[in-house]
């Protein structure tokens, strides 16, 4: 086990072994607590792959004791289960936060912990991972919160987004290009055809790819989400295809293939630059004949299953370079979009920061959160490299760590110092043109016309109502059945 190492490690530099503490100081340290020796392996075994040594705490009170020892004070991060005993964890944190005001926590949460990582965040934890613990994930939330080169404050990215599936009446953007962008998608969904959805990371692919699922004549069948940048690329074949017991080094078991779990429904394939090009020939194979062979196998099974690929690299240049098959892009391609990067829709971002703080606001723990216009002209001036995903973090982490229920400037200190306190005139143009959420000018100058903006407005009042069609019709002052007839004659058809 990890701690017993380190244990032995520390005896060592007792004796006078100076060599190995230097090697300590040059390995980071992280306490894990956790009450499950299972859980503390794994977790151990997991930091290690990071070059992290662990010391391990079955309780928060063990861990608290632990502080001023030898140990205690060679500590990193501290990584604590939202489940183990002793001072409940929002106790424990600021006690924590009392004798190392500095030191990095993460809290491991249920799959369903909101409430219990809205807590943590507001005691002061530096993040927080869900279960069942996605590996590049937790690494990477270790990496970023000791990194002194990183983000930092706000602008540091959550391990985890708070998320749910968004209809796309929901999805908030008035911007040609963006709403361009949602035609297609909204089109396609209705049909059966497979879908390629680029942008940069952080800009709402997914967020796309589930909005046409749910959209679609198969929104009742299963949905399958594959990750092809998280998985190694030998084994993304096996996870897509499946494999027979014994038909590779490790095929322990036979394992069914996420088309298979996905017929009569979706599957999206995440990062489908990541697959390797043995995989993409199995994959234009599949979409010619609808059949799925297991790797290992010899019987082929029909499956029905929509394909949703997202990119967040040009597949042309791929393409050229030999990376990436010319025939399962076109294949994959027979509806496509790109998403444009928040930078590229500014006027965008006032009605989206308040679209996201009501939907934060609805999360266990939380409450109504507004937003000043200050705010929002500073959020406007802001670049985004993080795109939609780093604005809802830092509406998060501003929300859960202010002590009013309004977001001010002064919440964002993070990106005014970004910004060098300055707020630039295109700013003021994008909030003042869009007081009540929405963009009236085109960028020549002249009004949008009058169907746009009354399908964003429909859209905004959607999304600010949550999706309670009845209190929509009622705030915009026509009936319900008129409400769904505008629904339909805007191609917003798929409300419920």
């Amino acid at each position: 086990m990890a701690a017993t190492a380190d244990t032995g490690t520390l005896r060592a530099d007792k004796r006078g072994n100076w060599e190995a503490m230097a090697n300590a100081r040059d390995t980071r340290m992280v306490m894990i607590v956790d009450s499950e020796p299972a859980q503390q392996r794994f977790l151990s075994a997991l930091v290690s792959r990071g070059g992290w040594r662990s010391v391990v705490a079955a309780d928060t009170d063990t861990a608290l004791a632990k502080l001023g020892t030898q140990e205690g004070m060679a500590l990193e991060a501290v990584l604590v289960d939202q489940g183990a005993p002793g001072v409940p964890i929002p106790e424990f944190i600021a006690e924590l936060r009392r004798w190392r005001p500095a030191l990095p926590l993460i809290v491991i949460t249920m799959r369903n912990g909101v409430e219990v990582a809205v807590s943590a965040m507001r005691a002061g934890a530096s993040d927080f991972v869900q279960k069942p613990i996605a590996p590049d994930r937790l690494l990477g939330a270790l990496d970023r919160i000791v990194s002194q080169t990183g983000p930092q404050g706000e602008l540091r990215p959550l391990t985890e987004k708070l998320r749910a599936p968004l209809a796309f009446e929901e999805i908030i953007g008035s911007s040609p290009n963006f709403r361009s962008a949602l035609a297609i998608a909204a089109k396609a969904a209705r049909a059966r055809v497979p879908v390629m959805i680029n942008g940069k990371p952080g800009t709402g692919k997914e967020v796309f790819a589930r909005a046409i699922h749910s959209a679609s004549p198969r929104a009742r069948g299963p949905l399958v989400m594959v990750d092809c940048s998280a998985v190694s690329p030998g084994l993304i074949g096996s996870g897509l295809f499946g494999h027979e017991r014994g038909a590779f080094p490790g095929a322990f078991d036979r394992q069914v293939g996420r088309l298979v779990q996905a017929d009569g429904g979706s599957i999206i394939i995440d990062h489908v630059e990541c697959i390797p090009l043995d995989t993409q020939a199995k994959l234009v194979e599949f979409l010619n004949s609808g059949e799925v062979q297991m790797i290992g196998g010899s019987i082929r099974q029909t499956v029905d299953v929509r394909i949703i690929a997202t990119s967040a690299s040009p597949l042309d240049k791929l393409i050229e370079a030999g990376h990436f098959r010319e025939d399962l892009f076109y294949a994959l391609s027979t509806a496509q979009f790109t998403l444009p990067s928040l930078s590229e829709r500014r006027g965008d971002v006032g009605p989206l920061a308040r679209h996201l703080l009501t939907r934060i606001g609805g999360l266990p723990g939380m409450g109504p959160i507004g937003i000043t216009d200050d705010a929002l002209r500073l959020l406007a001036a802001y670049a985004w490299p993080g795109n939609v995903r780093q604005l809802q973090d830092v509406l998060f982490r501003a929300a859960v760590e202010s002590k009013t229920d309004v977001l001010t400037s002064s919440d964002f200190k993070a990106i005014e110092a970004a910004l060098g306190g300055s707020v630039s005139g295109d700013a003021n143009v994008a909030i003042n043109g869009e007081a009540i959420g929405i963009t009236l000018y085109l960028p020549d100058g002249n009004l949008r016309p009058l169907e746009d903006i009354e399908a964003d407005v429909i859209r905004l009042a959607i999304g600010h109502y949550r999706g309670r069609m009845s209190e929509v019709a009622r705030r915009l002052g026509i009936g319900r059945s008129t409400l769904y007839r505008k629904l339909s004659d805007l191609g917003i058809d798929t409300a419920a």
